[in-house]
């Protein structure tokens, strides 16, 4: 493999936030909602949100921002709260955790980023989603 194929690695003072940024994680994000929003595939996806995504996407962009590494305030604004616990009301089931991870991977292979890293985000975002499914009997 060249050097050219290969993705930057974060140096030990280096995280992932440093080598995407907040505008390319944005457009990841916003393209994951435009996804969501427009193609019939993410249906039952987008029903389990209101009809304004705005904060949504605000929120996810902060929740990326932080986990990546990169500024906390999304962390600090909801102690206590991860995604697991935000989302543990909602009925997942694996087809809409199937569909969110889609959106997701076409999102970030769609962003201006090192395709390794962006293969790393969305693998670990992916396992996020389905450790997030609901059994049958817990959505009644």
């Amino acid at each position: 493999m060249s050097m050219v194929d290969e993705a930057p690695r974060p140096t030990s003072a280096q995280t992932p936030y440093d080598l995407i940024g907040s505008e390319v994680v944005r457009q990841i994000v916003d393209r994951f909602y435009d996804l969501m929003d427009s193609d019939e595939r993410y249906a039952a996806l987008r029903a389990m949100h209101a009809d304004d995504l705005e904060p949504m996407r605000d929120s996810l962009t902060g929740f990326l921002c932080a986990w990546l590494g990169g500024p906390r305030d999304w962390f600090a604004e909801r102690p206590g709260i991860c995604m697991m616990s935000a989302h543990a009301r909602m009925p997942i089931g694996s087809d809409t955790a199937g569909q969110w991870i889609d959106a997701m991977r076409r999102a970030i292979g769609e962003a201006p980023l090192a395709p390794a890293l962006g293969t790393r985000m969305a693998d670990a975002l992916s396992d996020l989603a389905r450790a997030m499914v609901r059994p049958t009997a817990a959505r009644a």
